[in-house]
């Protein structure tokens, strides 16, 4: 799609971005270049390629959920700045 073929001025509108006349020559010159290079994109013979959303396979990494023993009330508070009376001190966030 040549550059002359869309209006700069209704992406902009869609964008809802104002460009001043340099921007927008700019702007459409870098949008026509990226339309083009689409159109070229195109053109490639793909009829023997099976479609894929990634280019690598996606493997489940997760674990399987499981019971586990979790920490100690002790562990818990081990790193906590004011612990007392084995609780964690936080400050006042509510007036």
């Amino acid at each position: 799609m040549p550059a002359e073929s869309f209006d700069i001025h209704y992406v902009a509108d869609l964008a809802r971005v104002r460009l001043t006349p340099d921007e927008e020559q700019h702007l459409g010159a870098q949008l026509g270049k990226i339309l083009d290079y689409i159109e070229q994109l195109r053109t490639v013979d793909v009829s023997g390629v099976d479609p894929t959303a990634h280019a690598f396979p996606l493997v489940n990494v997760t674990r399987p959920d499981e019971a586990q023993a979790g920490l100690t009330h002790e562990d818990a508070l081990r790193n906590a700045p004011q612990p007392r009376n084995g609780l964690f001190i936080v400050p006042r966030i509510v007036e």
